[in-house]
């Protein structure tokens, strides 16, 4: 099973537990991810990870969303992943201070794997 690109889909973490998500998470797309997120808690993953590659701003309402899905997991003992923040998204949570709250890992590999 091994493959010459160890990042390519042949990777054996199940992604299950992977939330992709895409372009700007604000007021508008919050309850949607919410809504996501609860789906994959009630399954209690011992990891949940949000993939945030692909994700170009994130707001209040989007921060509060990963707060209380954070909170959730660790309520019931799992850990709350967040891989692949861009640059921009980066600095929101360097602002906010919430790169101290959160694990944050490179990609959703390495959080899988972490």
């Amino acid at each position: 099973m091994k493959n010459a690109s160890p990042s390519g889909p042949t990777s054996r973490h199940d992604r299950s537990n992977v939330l992709p998500l895409k372009g700007e998470i604000d007021l508008h797309v919050s309850p949607s991810v919410m809504a996501s997120l609860n789906a994959m808690i009630e399954k209690k993953p011992e990891r949940l990870v949000v993939d945030l590659s692909d994700v170009t701003y994130i707001d209040s309402a989007g921060l509060a969303a990963l707060i209380e899905a954070m909170q959730k997991v660790e309520a019931y003992g799992g850990k709350f992943l967040l891989a692949g923040l861009q640059e921009t998204v980066r600095s929101i949570f360097e602002i906010s201070r919430l790169d101290q709250v959160f694990q944050i890992f490179p990609d959703a590999e390495a959080a899988l794997a972490g």
